[in-house]
């Protein structure tokens, strides 16, 4: 009988260590040598490390071989987990690190099920006391990458900042329930295929991923059924529980704060921060939101920002010289990648500062071929243009793709400078019935440089000609003064420089915004049918450009009925619940002349 009972007991502690700290590691894969172009590498692909809740991660681990000493070393824990990530690891063995490329668990030989961002604040923790505790680490770890990558640095800190992580490098970062999968309350349908792209396998479904006919075709048929949202995997024939689940939570609520830093968490983030983002960058909402609250919590935070005009993708690595019909000014053309390792030298090897980094702040001025530097985002301006949205037409001729919207006339309403008569608007009429044209509602632009513009049932207001250059810094602001027929609509806002030669620049992405949300991203607070609201701006994508003399800004605003966002019928159950038969009546969009917004500028 005593025996039996040792025995339970011996067999209970075990379990108990097998799902506890008492857990001991997998043995660690002995390190294989290559060489390559001269260089020697000490390799380790395969190697597994445990969590604290027994799931594995896979991590691979390239170091220089005739590296003597410990080092510190780079850490990018992604969830795109891909064959040729050895190369990754060998760069920063290159650059004098020991590289560590991580998957998300479930990714590459994890066991375990894929999920999405709910454990990386603690995996990646966990990570980094891994590294810190082998002997080729000189407890100094550094990580960097962009979107996904970007947010696993912010989580890795959302608890507490690891003792050996001196530095994070997050490029265009996504900011899950901020700036993804929605954007200031609408959601997006680019990510719905996403899930899959991630999920479907251990690396990446790029067989799926890439076929963008069939999420053309299924965007098309959704948008023409009109059926809710959150079936569209339905139409799809596969199923998404990911899309479902996320759609479960329009607002900012637990879900989404237990994946990231939140409010005072934010604190005690005292290590430097290096982030990069692009004007046309998706991403820039998520790199802005981590910036404005890491520093509006840590008055001390050390946060360095690098912007330009890049893309999602240019903002990462390498810029393209030319994008959407723009040729970047050559200053702008830099090595994203070298900068980063520049910083870590800066940063773990005590070797100087980028020279790029002269300030908090460095964007580079489109137009001027220079770079700005400010010590925040406010004092990159030192002056503020405010127009008022009339309903006066301003005789400004322009070309548009679509006159309609502006009762067949071609031209612009007024940005007055002057207060208009607050009872004054415009009135725009969305059928949410008619899915007779798929692009009637447009409004935006296809390259950054165009001959015309896409108004399509909104309106656009131009201010006069200025009759001196000046540089146009920062995210513009304001209020929207409406009143609707429903309890809720989404809109769009867009900005634009109309060259003197009639060409328009589209100076950043266009602003989205529910009405419901951009009061509050944590309540949902419905508008009271043909009542006047006046609705702040959200986050709004900033830019730097220098206008020239001669120059017009024009505003272009919408309400949103289109193919590859969700449709927010009004009348204030989930959006995501939504199906054309609450259409019922038009809605109706006044736009009053309070309507107002403010430009920062810099003026010499």
């Amino acid at each position: 009988m005593k025996n039996s009972i040792n025995k339970i007991f011996i067999l209970a502690v075990v379990a108990l260590c097998f799902v506890t700290s008492c857990k001991e590691q997998a043995p660690v894969q002995t390190p294989r040598t290559i060489t390559e172009d001269g260089k020697t590498y000490l390799v380790q692909d395969s190697i597994l490390i445990s969590t604290g809740d027994g799931a594995r991660i896979h991590a691979i681990v390239v170091r220089n071989a005739e590296a003597s000493e410990p080092s510190p070393a780079v850490l990018f824990h992604t969830i795109y987990a891909r064959k040729s990530d050895l190369k990754r690891a060998k760069m920063a063995a290159d650059h004098g690190y020991v590289g560590v490329v991580s998957y998300t668990r479930g990714k590459g030989l994890s066991p375990d099920s894929i999920v999405p961002y709910k454990y990386e604040a603690t995996d990646t923790y966990e990570l980094i006391d891994w590294i810190s505790k082998q002997d080729w680490s000189n407890q100094k770890v550094g990580m960097y990458g962009g979107s996904y990558v970007g947010f696993t640095q912010w989580a890795s800190v959302k608890h507490k900042v690891h003792s050996a992580l001196k530095t994070i490098v997050p490029s265009v970062s996504a900011a899950p329930g901020i700036a993804e999968p929605m954007e200031n309350g609408v959601y997006f349908n680019f990510h719905f295929p996403w899930h899959h792209y991630v999920s479907n396998n251990k690396y990446l479904d790029t067989t799926l991923y890439y076929n963008g006919q069939r999420w053309r075709d299924l965007n098309i048929k959704w948008f023409e059924k009109g059926v809710a949202y959150n079936v569209m995997d339905s139409l799809d024939g596969l199923p998404n529980p990911q899309f479902r689940e996320r759609l479960l939570h329009p607002t900012y609520d637990a879900y989404w704060q237990n994946m990231m830093p939140y409010q005072e968490e934010f604190a005690h983030i005292n290590i430097p921060v290096l982030a990069t983002t692009g004007y046309y960058d998706g991403g820039q909402i998520g790199t802005q939101y981590y910036l404005n609250e890491h520093t509006k919590y840590n008055k001390n935070a050390e946060h360095y920002l690098v912007i330009g005009p890049y893309t999602h993708f240019g903002a990462q690595e390498k810029p393209n010289a030319h994008i959407f019909g723009y040729d970047i000014d050559p200053v702008a053309q830099i090595d994203i990648t070298e900068l980063i390792f520049d910083w870590f030298d800066y940063v773990l090897k005590g070797e100087a500062k980028p020279d790029l980094l002269e300030d908090k702040i460095n964007y580079q001025v489109m137009g001027a071929n220079a770079w700005g530097h400010a010590p925040s985002l406010q004092e990159m301006a030192n002056d503020t243009l405010k127009y008022y949205l009339s309903n006066e037409r301003s005789g400004v001729g322009f070309a548009s793709l679509f006159d309609t919207g502006n009762n067949g006339q071609d031209i612009h309403y007024k940005l007055s400078e002057q207060p208009v008569d607050a009872n004054e608007y415009l009135e725009q009429t969305i059928d949410f019935t008619d899915r007779s044209n798929l692009t009637w509602n447009s409004s935006g632009w296809r390259n950054i440089v165009e001959d015309s513009l896409l108004v399509g049932h909104g309106f656009s207001f131009a201010t006069q000609p200025f009759d001196a250059d000046f540089e146009l810094n920062g995210s513009f602001g304001g209020e929207i003064s409406v009143s609707i027929n429903k309890k809720d609509f989404d809109y769009k806002v867009v900005l634009f420089e109309q060259t003197p030669d009639g060409k328009f620049f589209a100076l950043t992405l266009p602003y989205v915004g529910r009405a419901s949300y951009v009061r509050d991203w944590e309540h949902r607070q419905l508008l009271t049918p043909h009542e006047k609201v006046k609705l702040p701006f959200g986050i709004v994508r900033m830019t730097s450009r220098k206008i020239s003399k001669g120059s017009r800004l024009v505003v272009v605003v919408n309400g949103i009925k289109d193919p590859f966002s969700e449709i927010n019928y009004g009348t204030g159950k989930n959006v995501s619940e939504e199906t054309i038969k609450d259409a019922k009546e038009p809605l109706t969009i006044k736009w009053y002349g309070d309507s107002y917004l403010e430009i920062p500028v810099m003026k010499k």
